[in-house]
């Protein structure tokens, strides 16, 4: 089964994490099925649709009834594995192994410890200590791995989940039935599998450690969000975030022009017409300056030169007015959100809709540049 997520529901100004799969609900009068969407939450919530609530039992007794299928019935039944030790198909998926992963999605969704995450702790256990005992625990966590998903537990394609069979199965005694005898040796073999496993998940982090070794560490810095606002009485005496934005008076100087803000350089610039050009520059305030861009015949290039443009702006801005950059450098480290409804969703941040939030990417690459260079002169002086 597939999950899809992830998704959420609201419950008394609570969000529940949810996920969802496909299962093949009975039209109760055509005696037909069709293809319908099983939401479940971390709370054990169960719903059909989106709407039909019910919880794990409710799900037990609609798959009872044949209201909820797991595929299309359609009369065959599968040919038995000739072998099931060398069979290299899951086990078929039934009510009961599906109930089984319905239980530890939830499980998943909660935070709390699945199926997988309590078998390989067991593995652990059992190889520090080799006992009986542990290898009883191992057994039982194995079998709560629904069976018609044990053969991927180790994402292995090769060994499948062979060492997992090997381990459980008492000594003398045929794996899988139809397989060969555990023996001490089999099981040293299986014991060493998981050996190289943790050799080459440790080689692996090594690496990664190497390859990532300026990646940011410890927890991420919250957002700084530039609300768009509008100050009817003229901008406050005391400069906040909002002097970060584009619309902020600000003069200064780009390739040898002079512009009131950022929305006067950038839709200035976009014009293809120079009388467009001084036109936009001069517009009394930044929304003027935007609306007559817009209606100006634009550069036919403008999309391939638009963020060299802007960046150029930006930077000309924080350069040429050292206290906004002092400001722009004390937002840290964190993420950058250019929010609002005036700017094009390429340029600002929608939340979930979307919006590729250039103007904060910029924000956030001259800030780190402002930083370096500050750091620089600190270390020549």
């Amino acid at each position: 089964m597939t999950w899809h997520g992830p998704t959420f529901r609201i419950s008394d100004g609570e969000t529940i994490n949810g996920a969802w799969c496909l299962v093949w609900r009975r039209h109760d009068l055509l005696d037909d099925h069709h293809p319908e969407n099983l939401f479940v939450y971390a709370d054990g919530r169960i719903t059909r649709g989106g709407y039909e609530a019910t919880d794990l039992a409710g799900l037990a007794r609609l798959l009872a009834s044949g209201k909820v299928a797991l595929t299309l019935p359609d009369g065959r039944e599968r040919t038995a594995e000739p072998s099931k030790w060398l069979a290299r198909y899951p086990e078929p998926r039934t009510d009961e192994s599906f109930l089984a992963e319905v239980a530890d999605e939830i499980s998943r969704l909660a935070g709390r410890p699945s199926a997988h995450d309590l078998l390989m702790e067991a593995v652990r256990a059992y190889r520090r200590e080799t006992t009986e005992a542990n290898r009883a625990l191992l057994r039982v966590a194995y079998l709560a791995v629904p069976a018609h998903l044990r053969v991927f537990v180790l994402g292995d394609m090769d060994r499948q989940d062979r060492p997992l069979r090997i381990l459980v199965t008492d000594l003398g005694e045929p794996v899988d039935g139809d397989g060969p005898v555990a023996t001490p040796e089999l099981h040293q073999g299986a014991l060493d599998y998981f050996a190289d496993v943790d050799a080459s998940v440790e080689r692996a982090e090594q690496e990664r450690v190497v390859r990532y070794a300026d990646a940011p560490v410890g927890a991420p810095q919250p957002p700084v969000v530039l609300h768009e606002t509008v100050y009817p009485r003229g901008w406050p005496a005391e400069l906040g975030t909002f002097a970060l934005r584009n619309d902020y008076d600000a003069p200064f100087t780009y390739a040898g022009e002079t512009y009131p803000t950022v929305v006067h350089g950038y839709w200035a610039l976009f014009a293809a017409d120079r009388a467009d050009h001084d036109r936009i520059r001069a517009a009394a305030t930044a929304r003027e300056a935007q609306e007559l861009g817009a209606g100006a015949a634009g550069r036919a290039d403008w999309a391939a030169r638009r963020l060299a443009v802007m960046a150029g702006l930006l930077r000309a801005k924080f350069d040429q007015h050292p206290r906004l950059a002092e400001l722009l450098a004390a937002t840290g480290e964190g993420a950058i959100l250019y929010t609002g409804i005036s700017d094009a969703p390429f340029w600002r941040d929608e939340g979930p809709r979307g919006g590729r939030n250039w103007i904060g990417r910029l924000l956030e690459l001259i800030r780190s540049e402002l930083l370096a260079a500050g750091a620089g002169a600190g270390r020549a002086g």
